[in-house]
């Protein structure tokens, strides 16, 4: 069973951290048609810009491939990532609130969080898919507390409903037999 994600947890505390797969990064110089055909390679669906030390400088989507080089018309070939990769990052550090970052995610509807470590290097990209997976656990755990608390206070009423949908079943089954 996957850990719940509990006020103070660190990105960097979650077991699946440490496997996640590298993210995929390329140069600003790349091509839109490189970096497609890896991210394609390794069913991504998006490429992390670096600069030569491997920070973050850009991150090019798949949306980004619709919108700025199919619909721009643009040639895949020779268009580099640095003229369409969006460059206004949410960067977070490994060190970092888990739900502080999930609240963000949900609040500002982005969909991925490159995480750097202390000096700034890309370690991981989190996606809503990840935070989805890690609280999975928590929402199961609050929807069965509310389904006992329901039934609880609303006892009465549904063993009275059960009650007349059995009586309307037994007499259908009488009726049909007549």
């Amino acid at each position: 069973m996957q850990d719940s994600p509990r006020p103070g947890m660190r990105l960097m505390d979650r077991a699946e951290y440490d496997t996640k797969p590298d993210p995929l990064t390329r140069p600003p110089e790349a091509t839109v048609a490189e970096a497609v055909t890896a991210m394609n390679a390794h069913n991504y669906g998006s490429v992390i810009v670096v600069d030569g030390d491997n920070k973050p400088v850009g991150l090019m989507t798949e949306r980004d491939v619709m919108r700025k080089v199919v619909d721009g018309k643009r040639d895949p070939q020779t268009t580099p990532l640095s003229e369409v990769m969006t460059t206004e990052l949410r960067l977070a550090r490994e060190t970092d609130d888990l739900l502080n970052w999930l609240r963000m995610m949900s609040n500002e509807r982005f969909r991925r969080l490159p995480v750097v470590d202390a000096e700034g290097r890309i370690k991981a990209v989190f996606t809503q898919g990840d935070f989805v997976s890690y609280t999975w656990p928590d929402l199961l755990h609050q929807g069965r507390q509310i389904a006992r608390a329901s039934l609880s206070r609303n006892f009465t009423y549904v063993l009275i409903g059960g009650g007349i949908l059995l009586y309307l079943i037994l007499m259908m089954v009488v009726l049909m037999a007549l």
